[in-house]
C-alpha cells in the first residue's frame, strides 16, 4: 500500500485511542497536537519508527515512581506495556537496539514486563552482540540519575555513547515550569523520581528525533500544547496551592496524546505493523492480556483507584482488550 493511502487508517488510529474514556480532557490535547503536526499523531509517530536504520541504538522510557514517598519500588501500570509493544515490534522488525532508562528502583518491574513481551534482557554488550548476529530479539534496561546535575552530566555523556538514532518515551513525567514533577492531582511526586526528561531535551538539542506519549499532560512531550494542558486539564492552569500547574515543559517532534498512554503505543505499533506490511508487528489481544496479568503479578499498581489490578487509569481490563482488539481490526486492510 502506497504511504499516502495510510492517512485513513491513521485518522482511525487517532480517533480511537483519543476516546476521552477517563475524562481528563485528552479530546482538547489531541486537537491541538494534530493542528501543530498537521497529520495524524499516531501516522507521525509510525513514520519516525519506520525510518530507523536497522540495527541502530535507540533510547526509550516509561515508568513512573507513582507513590515515592512511600517507596520508590511502587510503580504504576500505564506506561510499561505499551513501552514493551513499541519496543518489541522495532526489535522484531529493525533489529533495533532499545536501551530502556528508568529509576534503578523499577528495573526489576520494568525488565519482567519487557520479557513477557518476548523479550530477553541483557546488559548492552551482550545485547549488542546478540543483536548483531540476529539470535536474539533484546532489549536493556539501565538506571538513571535522580540528581538533577547527575542527570545533565549523565544525559550528554549516554548519548555520546550509545548515539541513537530516536528517542521514544510514554508516561513519563516530565517536569513543570518550576521544575516539579507534578501528579495528576497537582501534588509534587519528584523525590526518587530520575530525572530523564533532561536527557530527553538534550536529545532535541542535537536534533534526534523524538516521539513522546501522553494522556494527562504532565507527562514529556507536553511542552508543545502547553497553552491547551493549562485550559483543560485539571490543575493545568493552577497547582491545589496556587503554583503553576503540572503541566511538563519538555516537548516532542512528535506528540501522540491517548486517552491511556499504553493505547497510543498500541496504535503507534499497528501503524509501524500496517507500514511494513508484517501483521505480527501488531499487538495482540492475547499478549495485552498477558502483559496486564504480569503487572499485577509484579506488583504495578492502577494509579487511578490505588490498587494492583488488570485495570490501567480506573479503565476496565475488557476495555483495553477491545482497544487492541479494534486496532487490529483497523489495520487488517492493509494485509488483505
Amino acid at each position: 500500500m502506497p504511504p499516502t493511502s495510510f492517512s485513513a487508517i491513521d485518522d482511525r488510529l487517532d480517533a480511537l485511542v483519543s476516546l476521552d474514556l477517563g475524562g481528563r480532557g485528552v479530546e482538547h490535547l489531541y486537537k491541538a497536537a494534530r493542528e501543530r503536526q498537521g497529520r495524524s499523531l499516531v501516522g507521525a509517530a509510525a513514520d519516525a519508527l519506520a525510518a530507523i536504520p536497522e540495527r541502530a541504538n535507540v533510547f526509550v522510557t516509561t515508568g513512573s515512581v507513582s507513590r515515592a514517598w512511600i517507596s520508590p519500588t511502587i510503580g504504576e501500570n500505564d506506561g510499561p506495556a505499551g513501552l514493551a509493544a513499541v519496543v518489541r515490534a522495532l526489535s522484531l522488525a529493525k533489529k533495533a537496539l532499545c536501551i530502556t532508562f528508568v529509576e534503578d528502583t523499577l528495573i526489576e518491574t520494568t525488565s519482567a514486563i519487557l520479557t513477557t513481551a518476548g523479550l530477553t534482557v541483557l546488559p548492552y554488550e551482550q545485547a549488542k552482540l546478540a543483536r548483531d548476529d540476529g539470535s536474539l530479539a533484546v532489549v536493556c534496561v539501565e538506571p538513571f540519575p535522580v540528581e538533577e546535575a547527575a542527570a545533565k552530566d549523565a544525559a550528554t555523556s549516554l548519548i555520546a555513547k550509545y548515539t541513537p538514532a530516536l528517542f521514544f518515551s510514554t508516561e513519563r513525567v516530565g517536569r513543570n515550569v518550576d521544575g516539579i514533577y507534578c501528579s495528576m492531582r497537582g501534588i509534587d511526586y519528584g523525590m526518587g523520581r530520575a530525572r530523564i526528561d533532561f536527557m530527553f531535551d538534550e536529545a532535541r538539542e542535537q536534533n534526534i528525533p523524538t516521539v513522546a506519549v501522553g494522556d494527562g499532560g504532565n507527562e514529556i512531550g507536553m511542552g508543545v500544547v502547553a497553552e491547551a494542558v493549562q485550559k483543560y486539564v485539571k490543575f493545568g492552569d493552577a497547582r491545589p496551592d496556587g503554583s503553576p500547574g503540572i503541566g511538563a515543559v519538555t516537548g516532542a517532534d512528535v506528540l501522540v496524546t491517548a486517552a491511556c498512554s499504553n493505547w497510543g503505543c498500541y496504535a503507534i505499533a499497528g501503524a509501524f505493523a500496517a507500514r511494513l506490511g508484517r501483521p505480527p508487528l501488531a499487538h495482540t489481544p492475547a499478549l495485552e492480556s498477558a502483559l496486564l496479568r504480569r503487572g499485577v503479578d509484579v506488583g504495578l499498581i492502577n494509579s487511578v483507584t490505588n490498587v494492583i489490578d488488570g485495570n490501567v487509569d480506573g479503565i476496565p481490563e475488557a476495555t483495553h482488550l477491545a482497544i487492541v482488539q479494534l486496532i487490529t481490526t483497523i489495520i487488517q486492510p492493509v494485509f488483505k
